[in-house]
């Protein structure tokens, strides 16, 4: 065992800190689920910013950036990178509609949207796909690196490490429901920064001998670019072109889907007004993509001198599984090396982590199941005290099976591809659906039968052949026959009833040559769906600054890696351009149409 008393008592506070906010939260939180799931729907932008990008800094992200960063060097992190196009996507167009849609989940949407049996079969569907298999793949991904980081600090069997954490999670998230969620995840993602900083200063110093030492290793100098090389034409489309042409629009990821949803939307929905709620998704994606990397990927850099190789990292932990010796353990190999008071800190990080993004996604899974499916259709007559207590029940359950998931997975890297490839193709539905009116619940079915069966295809073919096929090519594949699969079936159904299109139409105001047909057919029935004053169409300025608020985050990023690799003038450049592009970002957003 690592740890010593001091590392002990940190950690303890830790929990006793995260126990406490969840038993104070939790008599609010069992008046209904509308408090348990939304926080009573008046959270303010700052907090909600701040549990987003918690949620998606959970511990198997340092993981999952070392293993990129050790196989495909600073620059393969293109492949999340680019998914900063579908945040800003969000913030700048879709933030609004969904805080105007009023619904407690965002699955709820599809009745509000389609007509027919069909929209209620996919709200059911979707509720049991994505809230029970999806998630529970999610949370099994994030359980791998606590795995990891427990068997390479303390030398825990998975199953005790998974058993002792679930417990803890469930207890607070089961009790306080969002609100518990939203305060602990502020205190947790200061946590986890302070870890994940001081982490980095004091390995890079203490193993390597400081920045210079590091970034003039032979080893580390072929993964400094922060841009794939030309030259080697395989590398830079799979890592750069695929992400920035393709992946970012048309893939659903949990934490970057097009268009919004998941707990991303649950927080948009739990603002108090349309302005938080597109404050909140901007704050999220600053800190998600311009705050949080560079720590990560000193270390993995870092570890490249250490471990250079998995047989280095296999032969400093002979006693744990070599199921879990792959890249992304060079993470927590590596803070074995921190110094005990540290030591204890990061490890409390960590767990924090894990524990915010666990605690979202159980809430998340569980309002789907509770409201999408118990109460839509086993029992609509649910009392509040009820559906809470079935809110807290599937919570459990959803941990339960979490946990059996993660002790058959490998690696964050492995799961981060099989989650890609199961969304791949869906990802313009959701951007669509709001601004097409000939989008229908078959579209969205298509689309998700489609894409799972591709991938489980692939997974058939390379298992039985032996031989796998690249990232690139399953991603264009999966993409390009969802696709064309839910175009032609949108194409050959029939549209919604023009009730349901036209009263979307007056709630959400969505506008756009795509409603067009919707409007002027109610005109010719004397019928004015939405008045002249709230006619303006504002996605061509919502466009224009998605592009001004990715330029103003993307130069950021890269002034701050240009300021710690020494390329001062490059970094002067890239600061100057990141202050120009955030104020014309102000100027043009105050011309965004807001409630």
């Amino acid at each position: 065992m690592t740890l010593n008393g001091i590392d002990w008592i940190i950690i303890g506070g830790f929990f006793v800190v995260l126990l406490s906010i969840g038993i104070l939260s939790s008599r609010k939180a069992g008046k209904g689920y509308n408090e348990f799931f939304l926080s009573g729907r008046n959270m303010p932008w700052w907090l909600l910013g701040v549990s987003m990008v918690a949620t998606t800094f959970s511990c198997d992200t340092p993981n999952l950036v070392t293993d990129i960063v050790r196989q495909n060097g600073v620059a393969g992190n293109w492949v999340w990178w680019a998914f900063l196009l579908t945040g800003m996507l969000t913030v700048f167009i879709y933030a609004k509609l969904w805080n105007r849609s009023k619904v407690l989940t965002d699955l709820e949407f599809y009745e509000i949207r389609y007509s027919g049996k069909m929209a209620t079969f996919i709200r059911g569907f979707r509720a049991v796909y994505l809230g029970f298999f999806f998630n529970i793949m999610v949370i099994a991904t994030v359980a791998i690196a606590l795995i990891k980081i427990n068997g390479a600090l303390l030398g825990w069997p998975p199953a005790q490490t998974l058993i002792i954490a679930s417990i803890v999670v469930v207890f607070y998230s089961a009790l306080g429901g969002l609100k518990s969620i939203l305060y602990t995840d502020f205190f947790q993602f200061s946590f986890a920064m302070v870890g994940a900083i001081g982490a980095a200063i004091i390995l890079v110093n203490s193993e390597i001998g400081g920045l210079e030492a590091l970034f003039s290793n032979p080893v580390v100098q072929p993964k400094l670019d922060l841009v794939p090389s030309i030259d080697n034409t395989d590398m830079f489309v799979a890592l750069l072109i695929i992400p920035l042409a393709v992946q970012w629009w048309s893939v659903w990821y949990p934490g970057a889907e097009p268009g919004g949803g998941g707990y991303i939307a649950q927080r948009m929905l739990s603002a108090k007004d349309e302005k938080n709620a597109m404050g909140a998704t901007l704050l999220f994606n600053f800190f998600h993509y311009a705050l949080r990397p560079w720590p990560w990927i000193l270390v993995g850099l870092a570890s490249l001198v250490v471990f250079p190789d998995i047989a280095s990292l296999q032969a400093a932990f002979p006693d744990l599984d070599p199921q879990y010796v792959q890249h992304d353990f060079a993470y927590p190999a590596m803070l074995k090396l921190l110094p005990h008071g540290f030591l204890g800190l990061v490890v409390a990080s960590l767990i924090a982590a894990f524990m915010s993004t666990t605690a979202s996604q159980l809430n998340w899974g569980s309002s789907y199941i509770v409201n999408d499916f118990y109460v839509r259709f086993l029992k609509p007559e649910a009392s509040e005290k009820q559906k809470v207590n079935a809110g807290r029940i599937s919570t459990v359950l959803l941990m339960i099976f979490a946990v059996l998931i993660a002790l058959v997975l490998s690696s964050a890297l492995q799961a981060f591809h099989i989650l890609l490839q199961i969304g791949a193709g869906t990802g313009l539905i959701f951007i669509l659906r709001w601004f097409w009116w000939r989008i229908n619940a078959y579209s969205e079915l298509t689309g998700m039968i489609v894409s799972f069966v591709v991938a489980i295809v692939f997974a058939i073919i390379e298992k039985v052949s032996g031989t796998p096929f690249s990232e690139t090519y399953k991603i264009l594949m999966g993409v390009g026959i969802t696709t064309a699969s839910w175009l032609l079936v949108t194409l050959l159904t029939k549209p919604d009833d023009k009730e349901t299109l036209r009263s979307f139409y007056t709630k959400i105001r969505p506008g756009g040559i795509g409603w067009k047909k919707v409007v002027d057919d109610a005109k010719k029935e004397g019928v004015t769906l939405v008045k002249e004053g709230e006619m303006k169409w504002d996605v061509p300025t919502g466009i224009l600054c998605l592009i001004l608020g990715a330029l103003a985050i993307y130069s950021t990023l890269f002034a701050t890696g240009q300021w710690i690799y020494g390329e001062y003038q490059t970094a002067t450049y890239l600061t100057g351009l990141a202050l120009i592009s955030t104020f014309l970002l102000t100027r043009t957003w105050r011309k965004l149409k807001m409630d």
